[in-house]
Parts: C-alpha cells; structure tokens; sequence
C-alpha cells in the first residue's frame, strides 16, 4: 500500500489515496447553480482519487456564502450532473459535501426570514453580502424540537438530488462551525431537550441526520467529515476529556452504519484522540491537517506509510496544481497557490493554472 495505489472508499473505487479536500470556492452563479467553471475546475482535478466538492446548500435557509452552489433546484441538479459527467470523462469519482452553515450567515445572503442555529447565539464578528458590504453576524433562531426532522430531511433530499444527477457520493459536513457541528460543541449547543446538554445529546442530531442519508443513497455514498478542537466560527472545543467524550459518542453512533469513510480535520492527526477514534470507527479514514500549514508530498506520504491514514485529503496545493499526483509521483515541482485570486468570480486562480508539461 502506498500513497498511489488505488483503493476502495465505500462504494466507489479510487485510482489513489490522495483526496482533494473541500474548499469554498464561490463561482456558482447568483442562483446557485454549478456552472461550466465548476466542472471544467473538478475535471482537471480527476487525477486526484476522491475528489470532495465545496460545501453545497442543501436548502435556501442553509446557504453560507454568495456565490455557493447549492443542491436545491432542477436547475442547480442539472448544473451538478455536468459536474459529475466531467469528472467521470476524466475516470474521476467525487463526492459532494453538504453543508447546512447554520448561524455562519446572513439572511441578507440566504434571501430566507432567518437563520438557523441549535441555540440562539450569535458568532462575534462580521459576514460579507452579495454587495461586498459587511454586517454583523444576527443571532440565529434556535431550531424548536419538532423542526430537526426538517432540516435532516433536506440533507436527505439533498442526497437524493446529488446522487441521481450522477454525484458518486455525499460528505456531511460536520466541521469548522457550520450546523452540524454546531449541535456537537457546548459553546454553541446550549439545548435542554433531548440534543442538547451531555456529549450523548450533542450527538444524537449529527447521528440522525447520517442514519436518514445512509437509508436513503446507501451508507456506502455516505461521508463525513469532523474537526474535534479545531476551534474555528466560534465553535469552541478544548482539547479535554468533555470533547472526548462527545466525539466517542458520535463515532459509536456512527461505527454500525457502515459509511463510506471518516474524514478529520486535526492538526495532529497522530495524536492519540484521532487514532482512537480512527479505530473506534473502524472503516476508511481520511486525514487533513487544516488550515495551519500545507499538506507536501513527503507529508502524505509518510501517512500512509506509517498507517495513520487510509487517504490523505489535500486542499492548497490541489488548487494550484491541477495535476497535483502526477507532480507528487514524478518528484517536480509545484505551482504555488495565488491566495489572493481563491475566492474570485472568475478562471483567474481556478481553471487557469498550467499543467506540467511533458
């Protein structure tokens, strides 16, 4: 087994274990759909074994950006299918991450009459609009009991969408702040019914909403994603034995559904608490160290060399280098990301960067 041999990810087989991470990237149109950019951007990408989309609106309420594709509308599907059809063009698999971003919005950008959180508490600090002016973060509508079915159903209606536009397969996004994982940190889950108040309850939601996609598209198109201690969006979690044990009960939630793989956003993902939970869940594993430094070859593969890893997401460097694995695997050099072209609206720091030339 080496970083470049192919594998297995639940239903899907992979050409390698190297995985494109998913980054908002902003370039669908007003309306949410996925256009020509975002396919010709994932299909140049096909040479990566798991490619895993930006965050994608399951429902107008959940949209985070302007400029986010969302999973909605026959429209965004159709702009989605192209995606998938691309990517199969090229022998690649991918799947799309779900991402309901919760209180990390604005109504100003959702067009909805609120946004939604587990507790009503607002994250400090400023959001940008469509316009480019910033506003100020409202405090969200703390979801009533009854309404959770709701929200779990529109991941499943997402899922559904996904998958029959040709998508192989689904990340729950269940990190860096947004919804779901909203539900899983005390610092943003302050509930006193049955999701909120010990890890067990912090839990249930994420589990419910993995249990209903699974029994919908099948658990092995089924992904998620987690950052235990990442503190990021306000979501805050030490590194202490209460985050240990919400994240125990969401993996053994988890562990009997048989998903398709585990992805975890950890600056140490040797570290002693992402190595249990690896084993605890005891299916594919992927690894991705975040925001803090870029992932390099030698990185990825020493992971799974030494067996911390199944797969090793990379986000930075597959952006600037669209032929990222054959780089890795001739030794050349890389193309540097240009950070400030990431969230641009257009091919400029997207489609744009060459390929090695042979």
């Amino acid at each position: 087994m080496s970083l470049f041999s192919p594998t297995t990810v639940g239903a899907v087989d992979v050409r390698n274990r190297v995985s494109l991470a998913p980054m908002t990237r902003l370039r669908a149109s007003a309306d949410g759909v996925p256009g020509h950019l975002i396919a010709t951007y994932y299909a140049q990408r096909a040479g990566i074994g798991l490619l895993v989309t930006e965050g994608v609106f399951p429902s107008a309420e959940s949209k985070a950006y302007p400029g986010q594709p969302g999973i909605v509308t026959d429209a965004q599907a159709a702009g989605w299918a192209k995606v998938a059809d691309a990517v199969h063009a090229e022998g690649g698999a991918v799947f799309m991450q779900l991402m309901n971003g919760g209180r990390v919005s604005h109504t100003g950008i959702t067009g909805t009459d609120r946004i939604v959180a587990p507790s009503a508490i607002a994250i400090e600090g400023e959001t940008r609009l469509a316009d480019g002016s910033k506003v100020a973060f409202p405090v969200p509508h703390a979801l009533e009991t009854a309404e959770l079915a709701t929200v779990r159903d529109e991941f499943v209606a997402a899922a559904r969408r996904a998958v029959d536009a040709g998508i192989d397969g689904v990340e729950l996004h269940s990190a860096n702040g947004y919804l779901l994982h909203e539900f899983l940190s005390p610092a943003s889950n302050q509930r006193t019914d049955g999701y909120g108040g010990s890890p067990e309850a912090r839990a249930r939601f994420v589990i419910e909403v993995a249990q209903a996609v699974a029994a919908e598209i099948g658990a092995g198109r089924v992904g998620i994603r987690i950052s235990p201690a990442h503190n990021i969006q306000d979501v805050w979690e030490k590194d202490d034995a209460e985050t240990r044990a919400t994240y125990e009960a969401l993996i053994a939630g988890l562990a009997p559904l048989g998903l398709a793989y585990l992805s975890v956003l950890h600056h140490d993902p040797a570290s002693e608490l992402i190595q249990d939970l690896r084993r605890a869940f005891g299916g594919t594993f992927i690894v991705n160290t975040g925001f803090s430094r870029v992932t390099t070859r030698d990185e990825a593969v020493q992971a799974i060399d030494d067996g911390i890893a199944d797969l090793v997401a990379v986000g930075r460097p597959a952006i600037a280098n669209p032929d990222l694995v054959t780089r890795w695997q001739r030794g050349a050099d890389e193309n540097e990301v240009d950070q400030a072209s990431v969230y641009g609206p257009d091919e400029r720091g997207y489609t744009d960067y060459p390929f090695l030339q042979d």
